[in-house]
């Protein structure tokens, strides 16, 4: 079998390269995971605060987390895509980079609950009744003791969920966002040179996800806890 890179620089017809094409489908990879990540983080840390709390607060959350974590990704994709809109008419005016974006970043933020809350829950509860005889209210407690904590402590499998969450986005090609699986099924196509496409993708994604955890490692070492293990 011989390999033939220089297929990427061929000319795709619409006056640029394949390999041009490439790198602008693993720019709507990286954007579309950068923004479902700050929206799964914000949701996720939000709904973990839910789950640790009395009464229907912890209802709440738990109905977030089972709900999200048990329909599958392309799925909950779909329902965005077709069926939210039809209920919901300001949706219609979403694009669908968007929409993935809201599917991605909703679908994770039940997982990143799921960290923060452990964090949470494995800290002495002393900390919390020593800060709230300090005169701190609740939400104070949070904010300033239980979250700073709870959030170092989960940096280890928020690292793994990071790097996730890049893989998931190649649901995006589902809905027609040029991202790196939609540019390798539409190339592939058009060069029948599967085995060069797929594989550039394939280093990609393996590129991406390498770097995320080693920046997510570097983060977690500086933000380690005094005395937590490694």
């Amino acid at each position: 079998m011989t390999f033939e890179w220089q297929v990427l620089l061929q000319d795709t017809g619409a006056g640029e390269r394949y390999l041009d094409w490439l790198l602008s489908a693993w720019g709507w990879t990286l954007a579309v995971s950068a923004c479902a990540w700050v929206l799964a983080c914000a949701c996720g840390a939000l709904i973990g605060v839910l789950r640790t709390l009395p009464g229907w607060w912890r209802s709440l959350g738990t109905l977030w987390v089972e709900g999200f974590r048990n329909i599958p990704l392309l799925v909950q994709l779909f329902l965005w895509y077709h069926v939210l809109p039809a209920l919901m008419p300001a949706l219609r005016e979403l694009s669908g980079f968007m929409l993935v974006v809201l599917a991605l970043g909703l679908f994770t933020s039940a997982r990143v609950a799921e960290q923060v809350r452990a964090g949470i829950e494995s800290l002495p509860r002393g900390q919390r009744l020593a800060a709230q005889a300090l005169g701190l209210r609740l939400p104070q407690v949070y904010r300033h003791v239980l979250l700073p904590q709870a959030l170092r402590l989960a940096l280890p499998p928020l690292t793994s969920e990071a790097m996730s969450i890049i893989k998931n986005s190649s649901v995006a090609f589902a809905v027609s966002v040029s991202e790196l699986t939609l540019f390798a099924m539409q190339a592939q196509e058009e060069t029948s040179r599967g085995v060069e496409i797929y594989l550039a993708v394939t280093a990609l994604y393996v590129i991406s996800a390498f770097v995320i955890n080693r920046l997510l490692l570097t983060l977690e070492q500086r933000l380690r806890l005094p005395g937590a293990t490694a």
